[in-house]
């Protein structure tokens, strides 16, 4: 029986067009984007040292004083690879028109894909593997790093106590606000005290966004889930993450594709004269969130603070 081989398809996926995807995902992820990228990764699971315990020094009494000792210690972190794809189905008709550009369809929504569930589930753990660590909201939520937003925007995000302030206290500087799009309107009414526009400069020009010189993006890739919050700031350099395995692909010639939820059949591809292209990568975060001088006697700190909707 004749049916399409993958090396019929081959031109479909070169080699260049693999790492454009993942360049493209890396782009289109604001996590990604932000975050810091380690070595890629040699096994599934693999341990980063996160610096525990700081030395301390003591003043010597008197010239015959006695010296006194101190200790450092390492903790271990665990970087776990989880698996990202997709299946994108492709009617062989569409394949058999020579002047078609299936790439320049195709690759625009892998890219978008795949950006999309890296952020949620890295921002608000949704959809995340079970064995990934708890989501960057969840663990401002539980470090006490959050604000609920007033009517007093300015105050809720410069305030002694507001957005940035919360980030200080736990002893890092952010450098980098990620946020829910609407928040460009809401900045954007924000006025001095004679009425001044804060943000806009000129009609003409573009405005720059950015509070007490720390950057501000809003992702437009559909992932920021503004019901949950509207700014998530911190320092970024915290987020540090690494791939098991790049982008790869396989061509399906004659795969049944169904619904994982209800295990409905969606496509049949050798019924339909269809093949499917399947994206595979894989890859894992972590907060490493290393003791530092400044608070070494806290019990809880997070280097991310969050700006919530109130009721």
């Amino acid at each position: 029986m004749a049916y399409i081989e993958r090396d019929n398809l081959g031109g479909l996926i070169p080699e260049p067009a693999t790492r454009e995807i993942f360049q493209g995902i890396v782009e289109n992820s604001a996590v990604l984007r932000v975050g810091k990228r380690l070595p890629n990764m040699t096994a599934k699971t693999q341990s980063i040292n996160v610096l525990d315990m700081l030395p301390l020094a003591y003043w010597v009494d008197g010239d015959t004083g006695f010296k006194q000792t101190a200790s450092q210690a390492w903790d271990q972190k665990k970087l776990k690879a989880e698996e990202l794809a997709v299946i994108v189905p492709i009617p062989e008709a569409v394949l058999a028109d020579s002047n078609y550009d299936i790439w320049g369809e195709v690759r625009p929504r892998l890219v978008e894909a795949m950006g999309r569930r890296i952020d949620e589930a890295i921002l608000f753990g949704s959809g995340k593997p079970q064995a990934w660590r708890k989501s960057i909201l969840d663990t401002a939520d539980d470090a006490g790093a959050t604000v609920t937003a007033t009517s007093d925007i300015f105050a809720d995000i410069m305030g002694e106590d507001g957005l940035i302030a919360k980030v200080e206290q736990n002893g890092y500087l952010p450098n980098r606000m990620l946020c829910g799009v609407s928040m460009r309107a809401k900045l954007r009414g924000l006025t001095d005290q004679v009425g001044n526009p804060l943000f806009m400069r000129s009609m003409q020009g573009s405005t720059q966004y950015d509070l007490d010189g720390i950057p501000l993006e809003f992702p437009m890739n559909g992932a920021f889930d503004e019901t949950e919050a509207l700014i998530i700031t911190g320092d970024f350099s915290q987020l540090v993450y690494s791939i098991r395995q790049d982008v790869t692909y396989k061509v399906l010639t004659e795969a049944t594709i169904v619904d994982p939820t209800t295990r409905e059949v969606i496509y049949s591809l050798a019924q339909q004269d269809m093949v499917a292209l399947r994206a595979v990568m894989r890859l894992g975060w972590e907060i490493p969130n290393p003791v530092s001088a400044y608070r070494s006697e806290m019990e809880s700190y997070t280097p991310f603070a969050a700006y919530v909707p109130g009721d």
